[in-house]
């Protein structure tokens, strides 16, 4: 069964920071990418970073380029998020997601996905 479990969500004060993992399991991780997707309120699920463990080939949306870190750790099938210098506009749901292959940013390339984790960032 696969299962993606997303954690590390919280309030944060404008200026802090936040690390998201991601576990995966029941798939090949090292032939995946794995990606964070964002979604607040009123507005579409947006693909905010993308990591493919098998090429090591990263994607960053523009607003947070400088300030977010994707990362792995392959021993661990875990994914993280390193969220710096977070902004009111960083709030939202939270959810990783996976495919097979090339890293991706849009909603209907990703198979699996796994439930969302709450960023909220206080002004």
């Amino acid at each position: 069964e696969v299962q993606l479990q997303a954690s590390g969500g919280g309030l944060v004060q404008a200026g802090g920071s936040l690390k998201l993992s991601c576990a995966a399991s029941g798939f090949a991780f090292d032939r995946y990418a794995i990606a964070w997707f964002r979604q607040a309120p009123g507005k579409e699920r947006e693909a905010v970073s993308c990591l493919g463990n098998s090429d090591g080939s990263v994607y960053y949306v523009d607003s947070v380029k400088g300030r977010f870190a994707i990362s792995n750790d392959n021993a661990k099938r875990t994914v993280y998020l390193q969220m710096n210098s977070l902004k009111p506009e960083d709030t939202g749901v939270y959810y990783c997601a996976a495919r097979y292959g090339r890293i991706g940013k849009y909603t209907w390339e990703f198979d699996y996905w796994g439930q969302g984790t709450q960023v909220t960032v206080s002004s």
